[in-house]
């Protein structure tokens, strides 16, 4: 009964708190995490393109940025300045980029295929996992928590086309969502990376 009483007056706290400083949006996502809602509490399995399994679980104090990515789409070329911020962000951001072939079939090589496209292109040195599906009945867990709210506690996504970006804050929690033409140096992007 006390461990309901404090979440809600924890809850209350947050909701004045955000009334004078007009944070609302993200008191109340910090929320989710009393909630249970953080992608830690998931306990969600997912490898990378060379098989080995990605504990997400390492990444805890930094953001990251989840992105569907595509070798053969006309937002292919982002994969250049994801490899940037990479590499301007490292301390405080892990990119994880998640192949994906549902859009207009433009993933459609094997892993090998897929790692050597990113490395001679691009000189992608960000972490890509294995090919999933973002949407539909085989839709990963990864993105079945990025999608739902009920799971995410921010709101319903979809998935609409390639590179897509969902950033997760240190704590886990879902914090934004990026349409593919949202491009990697975005302003409203890299605000909410350096906040």
């Amino acid at each position: 009964m006390n461990t309901i009483f404090n979440i809600i007056t924890l809850g209350i706290l947050l909701f004045l708190a955000s009334c004078f400083t007009g944070k609302s949006k993200e008191l109340m996502i910090d929320n989710t995490k009393i909630q249970g809602k953080a992608l830690y509490d998931q306990n969600i399995s997912i490898k990378s393109l060379d098989g080995n399994v990605i504990d997400l679980n390492d990444f805890k104090g930094k953001k990251i940025l989840f992105v569907n990515v595509a070798s053969k789409c006309g937002f292919t070329p982002q994969y250049e300045d994801l490899q940037k911020l990479h590499e301007k962000y490292q301390d405080k951001l892990v990119i994880i980029g998640c192949p994906c072939n549902q859009f207009g079939k433009q993933e459609p090589g094997t892993a090998k295929e897929i790692k050597e496209f990113c490395s001679v292109n691009y000189g992608i040195t960000f972490l890509l996992t294995e090919k999933l599906d973002v949407k539909g009945e085989n839709q990963h867990p990864l993105y079945s928590w990025l999608c739902n709210e009920n799971k995410n506690g921010l709101s319903d996504f979809e998935v609409k086309w390639n590179f897509n970006k969902f950033l997760v804050n240190e704590n886990g929690v879902l914090i934004h969502y990026f349409g593919s033409s949202t491009k990697p140096f975005d302003k409203e992007l890299v605000d909410a990376i350096e906040k």
